[in-house]
């Protein structure tokens, strides 16, 4: 049995968010988590990926334990930019305590529920009299960002060396208003696009002078598929594809512009793949005679994972502690978790994510407290499994 130090939550989750990990910044979060994983005795790795046209990126990997079953954390330390600090009620990486409510940027997304499980890790150690089975954390500074140096590269590190988990719970902030309401078991695809339109730019006196891509852009527009496209399934909601902002290269009241640019977005279910979807767009947008470039970046497939022994599991565990039956679901946007269901079954429960890259962004104690039990009542359940 071990006699480490038990982690309180609340004070990791502080010494988190005072790190300042806007991506690709690691600003010493790393750190701090790999200081508390090895006083509870992990081994620790810190994986540092880098490709071109990227930034580089300072990864985690932390194991104790050994062979199966092995339960794995995923998550990442990288957070969104705070927007106007003038409009938050506290300095946002202060970590600030008040009205039984931790603040900060990255408390619920998702320095809050990393520090839960490091706590629910370190307390299943401390009382385990037969240790058995594998405890990992996969940790990114990446899944805010292009996602390309860190979760891919850390499974295919993992992959080479043998170390693939056999189960793995994401610590999104899966629950929309309340702990325990939501357990994501899949997610709908994600793709982006940019149409844009080139024309001349001139003075607005003298339009005979300039030619006006906008125009021209809000026809192609007319015949972009937008909203839902098509009804849903019985796992996921409709796909719909949303355009997201237009743009210039003019910015004054008194110049037509050179170029306009739309930019969307599609979240789409299993009726489409990425490439179906894409096929879609361009068969489309063929009914214009108007020049115009297109492009289009796949950020992820839609996936689902039928709930198994770690989805029971969490959900037992929620039930026991909470008295609430979670519901499996496949809403919201996407996370890293596309990439770890390739190699392992996983499922995805955090923290309440109302205020997920909000201002004033923030937990309740009581929620990362009980995030802390529930995650500990299924690593103890699940290290317990053949």
């Amino acid at each position: 049995m071990s006699t480490s130090k038990n982690i309180d939550p609340i004070e990791l989750t502080q010494k988190l968010v005072r790190c300042p990990s806007i991506t690709p910044k690691d600003a010493g979060a790393l750190d701090v988590l790999e200081d508390a994983l090895k006083g509870l005795g992990f081994e620790c790795h810190r994986l540092v990926f880098e490709s071109k046209n990227t930034p580089t990126i300072d990864n985690l990997y932390a194991k104790w334990g050994e062979g199966a079953p092995h339960l794995a954390f995923a998550g990442h330390t990288d957070v969104v930019p705070v927007g106007d600090e003038a409009h938050w009620n506290y300095p946002p990486f202060d970590g600030v305590v008040k009205d039984d409510f931790i603040e900060g940027r990255g408390t619920s997304d998702m320095k809050g529920a990393i520090a839960a499980f490091v706590s629910a890790a370190g307390r299943y150690i401390n009382n385990t009299s037969s240790p058995k089975g594998t405890i990992s954390f996969i940790i990114t500074g990446d899944e805010e960002g292009p996602a390309i140096n860190g979760t891919i590269k850390m499974l295919n590190w993992l992959e080479k060396k043998g170390g693939i988990p056999t189960h793995c719970i994401v610590g999104e902030p899966t629950n929309p208003n309340k702990l325990g309401e939501t357990i994501k078991i899949g997610r709908r695809g994600s793709l982006n696009g940019k149409i844009t339109v080139n024309g001349i730019q001139g003075h607005v006196a003298y339009p005979h002078k300039a030619e006006n891509p906008i125009p021209k852009l809000m026809e192609i527009l007319s015949y972009l598929p937008q909203g839902e496209l098509d009804k849903g399934t019985d796992d996921f909601s409709p796909t719909n594809l949303e355009v997201t902002a237009i743009e210039t290269d003019a910015n004054a009241y008194n110049v037509i512009p050179g170029r306009a640019t739309a930019i969307f977005n599609s979240r789409f279910n299993t009726n489409f793949s990425g490439l179906s979807l894409q096929n879609k767009i361009r068969e489309s947008l063929k009914e214009t005679d108007i020049d115009f470039d297109l492009q289009l970046f796949l950020k992820g497939e839609s996936f689902l994972v039928q709930p198994e022994v770690l989805a029971k599991s969490l959900q037992a565990a929620i039930k026991t502690h909470l008295g609430v039956e979670p519901e499996f679901s496949t809403s919201g946007g996407t996370s890293d978790a596309r990439f770890i269901k390739n190699h392992c079954p996983l499922v995805e429960f955090g923290l309440v994510g109302n205020t997920m890259h909000s201002k004033n962004e923030r937990v309740a104690l009581k929620d990362i407290q009980d995030l802390t039990e529930i995650y500990y009542l299924t690593i103890e359940d699940m290290l317990q499994k053949n």
